[in-house]
């Protein structure tokens, strides 16, 4: 008798977590050849992400494109749209006749993947699904199974779907764009774990703001592409790798002003320019943003921005969305960022006259808030309130982890600890266990888009299954998702010391050792063994510089300032303590512990160069009073 599991813990270990899991009779093992059988609607990308998968496993993937598999077959994936009228006899088939009520829940991505043995004990898999899409997802789950071994897997039948429609990143924070190898590797790690959404709106990025009418260049200097300047093979390769991996790349551009000015009646021509010339580059979904440019009051300026909206959605569906358009060059509709994104900035009878404006608009057309506040966590309170004025559901743009109004701090803590390190979020937030009237929650991460993917990983999870989200357990599966097994270990040790604020442990024992030293009897034993595995964790995240994983090198890159300071300061504090001759860094002038930022948006953009702060609440005050210390050794305690 089959047995449901609330948790994907007691069968397979799957992220984000399946909604429900039956644990079937009995075994199977993969042969060396698999066929990967695609029936209607399962479009290349789906294929193309199969083969993948099983080749990254040591299997070799053979596709026929058309027929079931014959008996005595090895091993086969058999990937399909959902059809409940669909009846096959073959006994290798049984498996397309599961319970599929599934598809009628109101929900996102609904699929089954059902793992079975045929009678040599040989691994059956069929992934059914509400589209393509949806049966790409399933070959996520699928991914992690095989991570787990490619024999003497427990038979099980995976029922799941996706709380939230439209997940993933919005990089739209101030500072430097991410590069166009971040933006894909970020691409990659979303498909593997059922993210489906990319906005780009990087604030820094002139061809997004202050020349918003004007195509991307055909080249640029390398000084430009060191701040994150893209040209137009850059963005082409980008929309490319969005496609294989099916993350909607939604390319925002940001008029401004220019968008509710009456005296202006070329801006949609010009923005259709734009959007013309972004299609051309592989773009299939576009973004308006309005935000940060002052928040209008006068009812003829509101309704001005809702029919803007409202005929640009037009023009968009007149243009490449028609009847007998070619699927792959149609368009999907607009997300919009408007003036008023947080509606606790004016009073309630002046946010719901903007919002209600705004209900005009075409329903399919995605309005974007960030609750009532800036930095608010996304809540039902909020949700409700907005949604009733819009008369629709609502797409939260949520700045988290974001640190561009703390760039010398990076988040790469559990999402609750990271609420409280957060300047702007309320230390007392916590997540739903329902969101309801949420169609798209997209996060706005740190400018270090490889160490964005610790909180990345946990909010895929959360949006996939709201109910399900541990809090410290997401955290725990992200780090070796982020980084890998073998850095697992180290980034896990020194994840609270790359943070501002420290730990609780280690400033236990500074208060111990420090009390130690006044009371004349030095005991430095725990501290020094707290350092020394610390600096020891960081020799090890250095070697990531030089993998020849792409991941690897670019996480590096990013945790670098962090990274190096702190094993400065931990080697410098082993010394002083010991009794032994420091280096004498200047921490606030190494160019080791610096790195660049922008600034602004539009005209106003401007490069400067920041010192990171790791471990900046304890460990920094520690070496100071060391310093100031005379004669401290260690002693055996």
């Amino acid at each position: 008798m089959a047995v449901a599991l609330l948790g994907a813990t007691e069968v397979y270990n799957i992220y984000p977590v399946p909604h429900e899991q039956v644990l079937n009779p009995g075994t199977a093992s993969f042969s060396q050849r698999v066929f990967i059988f695609p029936q209607d609607g399962i479009d290349i990308a789906t294929i193309n992400r199969a083969k993948q998968i099983l080749s990254d496993h040591g299997l070799v993937p053979a596709v026929i494109m058309a027929g079931t598999p014959p008996h005595n077959c090895p091993s086969f994936v058999h990937l399909s749209v959902n059809n409940p009228k669909e009846k096959i006899g073959d006994e290798h088939h049984a498996v397309l006749r599961v319970d599929r009520s599934i598809f009628n829940l109101p929900k996102y991505d609904r699929h089954i993947l059902n793992l079975k043995s045929d009678s040599k004990g040989l691994a059956n898999v069929a992934i059914i699904g509400e589209d393509t899409d949806a049966v790409f997802c399933g070959l996520a789950s699928l991914e992690q199974m095989l991570d787990q071994g490619t024999t003497d897997l427990p038979c099980v039948t995976i029922y799941d779907y996706a709380d939230v429609k439209n997940r993933g990143i919005i990089e739209g924070y101030y500072g430097v764009p991410y590069s166009a190898e971040v933006t894909k590797d970020l691409f990659r790690f979303m498909a593997r774990y059922k993210m489906n959404t990319y906005m780009y709106g990087a604030k820094s990025d002139p061809y997004h703001s202050r020349y918003w009418g004007a195509p991307y260049p055909t080249s640029i200097s390398a000084e430009q592409q060191r701040i994150g300047y893209l040209n137009q093979d850059m963005m082409r390769d980008i929309t490319k790798v969005a496609h294989d991996t099916k993350v909607n790349f939604i390319w925002a551009i940001h008029p401004g002003k220019a968008f509710a000015n009456a005296e202006d009646p070329q801006v949609l021509d010009k923005i259709m320019a734009k959007f013309e010339s972004m299609h051309g580059l592989g773009v299939r979904q576009f973004g308006v943003f309005v935000d940060d440019v002052g928040v209008p009051s006068d009812p003829a300026i509101m309704k001005l921005c809702a029919d803007n909206l409202t005929a640009l959605q037009h023009r968009i569906d007149e243009r490449w969305n028609k009847a007998g358009a070619n699927v792959a060059d149609t368009v999907k509709p607009l997300h919009y960022v408007p003036q008023l994104y947080a509606h606790g900035w004016v009073n309630q009878d002046r946010a719901r006259e903007f919002y209600e404006s705004l209900s005009t608009t075409p329903e399919k057309v995605n309005i974007y808030i960030t609750g009532r506040d800036v930095w608010s966590v996304p809540n039902n309170d909020d949700l409700a309130l907005v949604s009733s004025w819009l008369g629709r559901e609502v797409s939260w743009w949520w700045n988290y982890p974001c640190n561009d109004q703390d760039p010398t701090k990076l988040f790469v803590m559990d999402t609750y600890s990271n609420f409280r390190d957060e300047t702007h979020i309320d230390n007392l937030s916590h997540t739903e266990k329902h969101l309801n009237g949420l169609n798209t929650l997209i996060i706005n991460p740190m400018q270090q888009g490889e160490l964005s993917k610790v909180a990345l990983f946990s909010i895929a999870d959360y949006t996939w299954n709201n109910a399900a989200f541990d809090n410290y357990e997401s955290w725990e599966a992200a780090i070796p998702a982020v980084v890998g097994k073998e850095y697992g270990r180290a980034f896990k040790k020194l994840a609270p010391y790359l943070r501002y604020y420290d730990n609780d442990a280690i400033g236990y024992r500074i208060h111990n050792y420090m009390a130690s030293v006044k009371r004349g009897a030095p005991r430095p034993n725990s501290l020094l063994a707290e350092l020394r595995e610390v600096h020891e964790a960081c020799q090890v995240i250095k070697a990531m510089r030089n993998s020849s994983n792409e991941s690897d090198r670019l996480l590096y890159n990013d945790v670098r300032p962090w990274l190096l300071k702190l094993e400065a300061m931990s080697a410098d504090a082993i010394a002083l303590i010991e009794g032994k001759n420091a280096q004498a860094y200047k921490y606030d002038e190494n160019p080791n512990f610096q790195f660049e930022t922008l600034g602004g948006m539009g005209e106003d953009i401007s490069l400067r160069v920041l010192t990171a702060e790791p471990s900046n609440e304890r460990l920094m005050p520690l070496l100071e009073w060391l310093r100031n210390q005379s004669g401290v050794k260690a002693k055996k305690e």
